[in-house]
């Protein structure tokens, strides 16, 4: 929807796609990476969650990183160079002149069915 956009674009940014729970010097998951509830992060985990993720932008698409290897290790923070300084998108990643089909498409879905789907919904929801 957004690709022939100049001032616009949607990443998908995978670093978390192929994470494993990190463990501890005894192969035991590390606690100290989530809260009190062992769901949620912990700041510490959401310091790492963070690095990921500006990695990830950093990165041009087609070799964003898939896993976060939770060393908490600030040097593994990337930083804009001169040659790439803006956050990776599909256009200043190269994609722009590429198999991508740009043109216009129709939405597979008419917008009155999400309306009486979500008019339905509530409808059910309600009974």
């Amino acid at each position: 929807r957004y690709e022939k956009r100049e001032d616009f674009a949607v990443v998908m940014q995978p670093f978390f796609r192929n994470t494993l729970l990190p463990l501890n010097s005894n192969n035991k998951p590390d606690l100290s990476f989530f809260a009190t509830d062992c769901f949620h992060f912990s700041a510490r985990g959401y310091a790492e969650m963070a690095t990921a993720l500006w990695n990830n932008m950093l990165e041009p698409v087609g070799e964003k990183q898939t896993y976060n290897n939770f060393t908490h290790d600030r040097s593994k923070l990337k930083c804009p160079n001169p040659e790439k300084p803006f956050l990776s998108t599909l256009r200043n990643s190269g994609f722009r002149n590429s198999d991508l089909n740009l043109e216009k498409t129709e939405p597979s879905v008419p917008y009155w069915a999400v309306i009486v789907a979500a008019v339905a919904g509530v409808l059910v929801g309600s009974l």
